[in-house]
């Protein structure tokens, strides 16, 4: 059975710095590509970042490049998203996705499994 369990979220100021871990269990990782999601309530979930099956490449929207950085450890089976700069807009619900392909998408209905989601809350 595949699981995704989040962890790393909180409450951090405007500018501040917070890394959210997922744990992925079930199937071979390091084949898989994995992505970042967040979800405000009445709202679409939203693409922040993917990255490739063995790593290869990575894919962020645009308002987060140059300030979340995702990155995996196969030997963890744990895919990292490190967020700095941090800004109160981005207050949301971040979600771990997994999709059987090893290429990366922006795409939510492309994502097989997720997690249950670590709430992130910037304060200004």
């Amino acid at each position: 059975q595949v699981q995704l369990v989040e962890s790393g979220g909180g409450l951090v100021q405007a500018g501040g710095s917070l890394r959210l871990s997922c744990v992925a269990s079930g199937r071979t990782f390091s084949i898989d590509a994995m992505a970042w999601f967040r979800q405000a309530p009445g709202k679409e979930r939203e693409f922040v970042a993917a990255i490739s099956g063995f790593g290869g490449r990575t894919y962020y929207t645009g308002s987060v490049k140059g300030r979340f950085t995702i990155s995996r450890d196969n030997a963890k089976n744990t895919v990292y998203l490190q967020m700095n700069s941090q800004k109160p807009e981005e207050t949301d619900i971040y979600y771990c996705a997994r999709r059987r392909s090893t290429s990366g998408s922006a795409y939510y209905k492309e994502y097989d499994y997720w997690g249950e989601g670590t709430q992130v809350t910037v304060s200004s």
